[in-house]
């Protein structure tokens, strides 16, 4: 039943995101329609989803244990990646911090929201890897970018980088509502305010998949040389078939999960890429190539490793 619910899911998802790669095929809305909607889904309706879901979701549930083990896993496949750079690939500082966020961070948002909606069937489980990432795992990187390409260090401006993210304050904001419910024993936000917002947020998942979808139309990955191509493939393994081991053997025999909680921790760790890779990478004039490809191999193939979890641990 695992596996026909995580397949379903896919189905779900795969419909939305062809649906956005017909629309860019044949021009509907424009060659601006990508940028607008994936602006208005940054900007509107991820946060407000993640208010709506976090606000009313019991404050214990949020920072569950299984967060250990997206952090260490996280930092396992990144320490891994400079390894193998240090050995292999010969990077420089900044294309391999490029590297490493590209091993390491999840793509929490446009991917894993629908999955963890559609086929974990809980979209609050994204929650706290996003906090993780935007306060850890950023700030750290966007300090060693600062460094490696300007000769300069702002941690002050690493550290103001959450603020600037729709989405972590959106979630914070839920994150305290329900922390003053649990307080005050009655949720405090009324139905006629709560249920705009909610409403507004449901469409979040759609518009993402969908602007996903026409982010595909025209690309050509893995365009570039032979030894970024070799990066891409060993990020990728690390990303969608290291990282989910590692999740497994945290979960199962360090923290001593079981059933739901196990099949969680590790399809969340099997998720591709995160795109804000792209977006730092872009930021600061370095591994574009090499993190817009990581991006998308990753997003690839992340639905097979996904699909044989399903089968074994569902």
């Amino acid at each position: 039943m695992g596996l026909l619910s995580a397949m379903q899911g896919f189905v779900v998802i795969a419909i939305i995101i062809g649906t956005g790669y017909v629309a860019a095929r044949f021009n509907i809305g424009g060659p601006t329609a990508q940028m607008v909607l994936n602006r208005y889904a940054f900007f509107v309706t991820n946060p407000f989803l993640m208010f709506a879901i976090l606000s009313k979701e019991p404050i214990l549930e949020i920072f569950h244990p299984s967060i250990i083990v997206a952090f260490f896993s996280a930092l396992a496949v990144g320490v891994l990646f400079l390894i193998l750079n240090k050995m292999f690939f010969h990077m420089g500082p900044a294309d391999a911090t490029v590297g490493a966020l590209n091993s390491l961070y999840l793509n929490s948002n446009n991917i894993g929201l629908p999955i963890a909606t559609y086929i974990l069937g809980n979209p609050a489980l994204v929650a706290p890897i996003l906090v993780m990432q935007q306060a850890i795992f950023t700030p750290i990187a966007l300090t060693v970018l600062d460094y490696t390409t300007t000769g300069k260090m702002s941690l002050k401006k690493a550290l103001m980088q959450p603020l600037h993210q729709p989405l972590l304050i959106g979630s914070l904001g839920g994150i305290l509502v329900s922390a003053i419910s649990a307080w005050i024993g009655y949720y405090p936000i009324p139905k006629f305010i709560y249920d705009p917002v909610n409403m507004i947020g449901q469409a979040a998942v759609p518009m993402i998949l969908m602007a996903f979808g026409m982010s595909l139309h025209g690309s050509q990955p893995m365009q570039n040389n032979k030894s970024s191509r070799s990066a891409v493939i060993a990020v990728t393994v690390l990303k969608n078939v290291v990282m989910p081991l590692i999740a497994f053997l945290i979960a199962f025999f360090i923290m001593g999960f079981r059933g739901k909680v196990l099949y969680a921790c590790v399809v969340l760790a099997a998720l591709p890429a995160g795109q804000n890779v792209y977006n730092y990478a872009a930021r600061y004039n370095v591994g574009m190539t090499f993190a817009r490809d990581g991006v998308l191999i990753s997003t690839i193939t992340s639905p097979i490793v996904i699909a044989i979890i399903a089968a074994l641990l569902s």
